[in-house]
């Protein structure tokens, strides 16, 4: 099994540098790919920030890798969750956070992700 860097997804999504797609493209066709959290969450940041994917489409970018024959996710349930919780108007890298932190309380200062993690009934999340 192979381990791949958020660089990776993002030319084999974006396909910015067709040579680079075109190698990423048979890497994941070809062999069993372990994608951890991080990977992911990165990647997400990227494909916002840089690219200027909207929520929407880096959640469905997202999903599309997890969802290739032979991907095989960090926490596959937690990620899932996320991504629906990213459908409901969070920010990928929060619904993360929340969905790892759902036995716990959460404590954060961010008004908005409060507000909307109650909307979406998640209660254990607090204001500083």
């Amino acid at each position: 099994m192979l381990a791949v860097d958020a660089n990776v997804i993002v030319r084999l999504i974006t396909e910015d540098d067709p040579a680079q797609a075109r190698r990423a493209a048979r890497l994941f066709e070809s062999n069993e790919i372990q994608v951890s959290r991080t990977v992911l969450l990165e990647t997400a940041r990227v494909l916002n920030a840089s690219y200027g994917f909207r929520n929407g489409r880096v959640l469905d970018a997202l999903e599309a890798i997890a969802g290739l024959p032979g991907v095989h996710v960090e926490s596959a349930r937690d990620v899932a969750r996320a991504i629906e919780l990213g459908r409901a108007g969070l920010d990928f890298a929060d619904a993360m956070r929340l969905v790892e932190s759902e036995a716990h309380v959460f404590i954060t200062s961010d008004e908005k992700l409060v507000r909307l993690a109650r909307k979406v009934g998640l209660t254990g999340v607090k204001r500083l």
